[in-house]
Order: structure tokens, then C-alpha cells, then sequence
């Protein structure tokens, strides 16, 4: 398996803003990063309400200006819906970075945000997935869509390329000591054989 590049450190912190779920109803789980001068919100997506996610971060001090990053993880409007709520913020994708009337096109492979937050591109639930690695004193935590929560599902009803999803399941659980999916709570990560 060819090597990948992780995170420098393992200085940053995080919170889990919003617990996503999707049954009959659908909502994104929402982070928060901080790292340094970064103050990242991964997946800012639909949620009940928007104090879903200004709340949480209100407790914490963190107002929406102070948003530096955020980072959606596909293009589905399930995540990317409030991104608006953060007006200072740069947004990250597969492709490029977008800072008021700036498209800077870059593959997401690699990006280091910050010395402890990098992007893979993770392909298999949609052609555009990404998944965000943070290091912190506790492990490499992945935020990601390959998985909707800790059950999978497996397969995944709506994948476009089931074969990649699977390839960068493997891929991130190789090295991830926890997964935050993109509909449910934060789990901890089995190696694979």
C-alpha cells in the first residue's frame, strides 16, 4: 500500500458540534478544529436550527467571524447548506479553496490547514469526498462521509463507486484512532488485517 502523508502534529483540539443522524429526517454532524490560528467547522451542513451550530460554539467563544476554514466534505447541500454562516471564512473542497470572489483551483490531497489538520482525497461515496485528518494528544481523528455512522452502512446505498469506497475505508482506518462519520457520533477505528 503506497505511503500517504499525515499530520505533522498532534497539537489540535475538537468538538463535535451537532450529531448528524438520517432516517426520516437528515442532518450533517457538524466539528469544530482549533488549532493555533486556525478555527476550522467541518461539514456545516442542515441541522435542526442554526444554534445547532452557533451554540456550541458560542460556549466555546468562538464567534461565526472568527471562522478561518471550513471544509465540507461533499457537495451534498446535507453538508455544505450553512456555509454561509461563517463570512471570513475560507471553504475547502476537493478542488479548490474559495475566499469571497476567489476560486483557487488545487487538488486537496495533502493540504495542510494547519500543522495538525490535513486533507485526503476519499472518493467512493461521491467522486468529490474528502476526508479531514487531525492529530491530537489522544490520536488521528478522521472526519469523514465514508462512513454515515458506525454501522456504515455497508454497502453504502448511495455510492457512486462502492470498489473506491471501500479501498479508502481501508485506507483511512489503517491509520485513524477515531472516525467522526457524516451522520452520526464520533467511533473509535478497528485496524484492518
Amino acid at each position: 500500500m503506497a505511503a500517504y502523508r499525515l499530520p505533522d502534529h498532534r497539537s489540535a483540539v475538537y468538538q463535535v458540534l451537532h450529531v448528524g443522524y438520517g432516517h426520516e429526517r437528515v442532518a450533517s454532524t457538524v466539528s469544530y478544529v482549533e488549532e493555533g490560528e486556525l478555527r476550522a467547522v467541518i461539514d456545516p451542513g442542515m441541522v435542526p436550527s442554526r444554534s445547532a451550530i452557533l451554540a456550541p460554539l458560542a460556549r466555546r467563544g468562538v464567534r461565526p467571524q472568527d471562522i478561518t476554514d471550513v471544509v465540507i466534505s461533499h457537495h451534498h447541500p446535507d453538508h455544505t447548506l450553512n456555509c454561509a454562516l461563517f463570512p471570513r471564512a475560507r471553504v475547502h473542497d476537493f478542488w479548490a479553496v474559495y475566499e469571497n470572489d476567489v476560486w483557487s483551483a488545487r487538488p486537496a490531497e495533502g493540504l495542510e490547514l494547519s500543522p495538525s489538520v490535513l486533507l485526503w482525497e476519499t472518493p467512493g461515496h461521491t467522486p468529490q469526498d474528502i476526508t479531514t485528518l487531525v492529530g491530537t494528544s489522544t490520536g488521528l481523528t478522521a472526519f469523514t462521509h465514508l462512513w454515515w455512522n458506525a454501522g456504515g452502512p455497508t454497502p453504502d446505498p448511495l455510492a457512486t463507486d462502492p470498489r473506491l469506497l471501500t479501498r479508502h475505508r481501508r485506507r483511512v482506518l489503517r491509520v485513524a484512532d477515531t472516525i467522526v462519520p457524516g451522520h452520526g457520533a464520533p467511533f473509535r477505528s478497528v485496524r484492518p488485517p
